[in-house]
């Protein structure tokens, strides 16, 4: 595996999705072309159509068990599909969200046996985990009114409740504390740019990358 794995965490509204897209584009600008730019759930064909079940409204009867499984589901099959062979490749591979993501909103916010969550996600991913883990952090107060401006109607998981998306904080903040060499922990509530300025400083820093 010679490429190299770039994720995005944190809560909903946190931006992340956003500072993917303004990474990719620098890195084309900067000659890293050799990219890939992937979402989860989804990414793939079969993991979008499980993206549609998991964050449909509709079904908030979904119990907690399924929803781990079918989320596992789609990173399984992203893996195999994209994020594998793109690491043979040689590629950077940037992620809106991985497995992190499970351990907070499965493990901690709907408070699966972490156990579990743990042997899950690495049958689901095969063991790979980014080499380096943005993770931008807002507090709810700063998401919810992220959420009303934009005017978007809430998906299944952010029409759950605030002790639910607090456990979730705090849970990626623990994992970033527990992982300090993985981890770097940006401040969500900064502008746009000054945390896409943030971002290269950190792939300055830890990859040696000219941006």
């Amino acid at each position: 595996m010679t490429g190299i794995f770039i994720s995005f965490e944190g809560i909903d509204f946190s931006g992340k999705s956003e500072q993917c897209r303004r990474l990719l584009a620098r890195l084309h600008e900067a000659g890293y072309h050799n990219t890939e730019l992937l979402r989860e759930p989804g990414g793939v064909e079969i993991a979008e159509a499980i993206r549609k079940i998991v964050l449909d409204a509709r079904h908030a009867g979904l119990n907690e068990r399924t929803e781990i499984l079918l989320y596992s589901a789609a990173r399984a099959q992203i893996t195999s599909e994209r994020i594998l062979p793109a690491l043979a490749a040689g590629k950077i591979i940037i992620a809106d969200r991985f497995v992190d993501s499970t351990t907070a909103f499965q493990g901690y916010g709907r408070q699966i046996d972490l156990d579990f969550v743990k042997a899950v996600n690495h049958f689901a991913t095969r063991g790979i985990l980014p080499q380096l883990t943005l993770l931008l952090d807002i507090s709810l107060e700063e998401a919810e009114a992220r959420q009303r401006r934009a005017g978007v109607v809430k998906d299944r998981l952010e029409n759950e409740g605030r002790d639910f998306h607090e456990r979730v904080r705090e849970a990626y903040l623990a994992m970033a504390k527990a992982e300090p060499e993985r981890f770097v922990v940006l401040d969500g509530a900064q502008s746009i740019e000054l945390i896409a300025a943030q971002v290269n400083e950190v792939l300055r820093n830890k990859l040696g990358w000219r941006l």
